[in-house]
């Protein structure tokens, strides 16, 4: 099925690498123009670099989504730029792990702001755009994690699990104005965070045990379901989290 985009701007948060760069890159194979969104000014710059030399259409914008007053500042300046953009996914995201007892102040801040706090931010800025439109798509990247729970990421899991909590309450609230908002919850996906599991066959193995499809998820498999609910034939769906795990919290 070829999904419906009618000029749309979309901004992916987290795409200088993995899952965000993949989605930025499908979105922009269906003729949305993409802002890609890190902290690296060089990673996001390839991404947008990469999808304009492919014949899309894209910019980059280096920020620490983790800030609240750089991604309002950025926010103000996008909008100059791009009077609607229509499609939000919050991505970004990072992770600090460690049981509870070793686990510090600052590393249950760092990923709180930079995982949660930031869909706050970039929603609260950008939505408002788009419910005098009445049209947009929000979509927040959560992770099996928030729906499962996960020893030795309590900081990751609460995070994760308020984003499930945040695209629930947003889609309640932007409903009467045609924003839907979702979420896609990946299980085991390869990328570079998750590199030294994947890469180590007695880890790799116990955590397959728990995937009834016995193999990690690609980047693909994330931005497949993304776009479809960035698309028009996503108009009826709000609310949900989609998880894209290989059948392991079902």
């Amino acid at each position: 099925m070829n999904l419906t985009f009618k000029n749309r701007t979309a901004l992916v948060t987290g795409a200088g690498r993995g899952i965000g760069k993949a989605i930025a890159e499908t979105l922009a194979r269906s003729g949305v123009m993409v802002i890609c969104v890190s902290k690296s000014a060089e990673s996001c710059g390839a991404t947008a670099a990469g999808i304009v030399a492919a014949g899309g259409k894209a910019s980059a914008c280096a920020v620490d989504v983790a800030d609240g007053a750089a991604v309002a500042k950025a926010s103000e300046e996008l909008l100059k730029a791009y009077p609607l953009i229509d499609i939000l996914v919050n991505n970004a995201g990072i992770t600090r792990d460690g049981l509870l007892f070793r686990m510090g102040e600052g590393d249950w801040n760092d990923v709180i702001s930079t995982n949660l706090s930031s869909c706050f931010h970039w929603t609260k800025h950008l939505a408002r755009p788009m419910t005098r439109a009445r049209w947009g798509r929000i979509v927040n990247i959560t992770s099996v994690s928030g729906i499962l729970g996960n020893a030795g990421q309590a900081n990751y899991s609460a995070a994760k699990a308020g984003m499930i909590g945040l695209t629930k309450s947003l889609a309640r609230e932007f409903a009467g104005r045609n924003i839907t908002v979702n979420a896609v919850a990946p299980g085991f996906i390869k990328t570079d965070m998750t590199t030294e599991f994947v890469n180590n066959p007695e880890v790799a193995a116990k955590i397959l045990e728990a995937v009834p499809l016995k193999r990690f998820g690609e980047s693909a498999d994330i931005a497949a379901a993304t776009a479809f609910l960035c698309s028009e034939e996503a108009a009826y769906v709000t609310g949900q989290v989609f998880a894209v795990d290989g059948g392991m919290a079902m």
